[in-house]
């Protein structure tokens, strides 16, 4: 689980982070990455959310 703020992502006054999120499949058992680019703000609740 990481959180990263992208230089490019930065436009004008809105900051907005790059979450990425390790999920584990339920079919198969393998670990596949989720990202997502969100405001600072919600990236606790994507990374909590299962």
């Amino acid at each position: 689980m990481a959180k990263k703020s992208v230089a490019s992502l930065q436009t004008g006054s809105k900051r907005l982070s790059k979450a990425i999120k390790m999920v584990k499949s339920p079919k198969t058992g393998a670990y596949t990455f989720v990202e997502a680019i969100m405001d600072p703000a919600n990236v606790k609740d994507f990374l909590n959310k299962k």
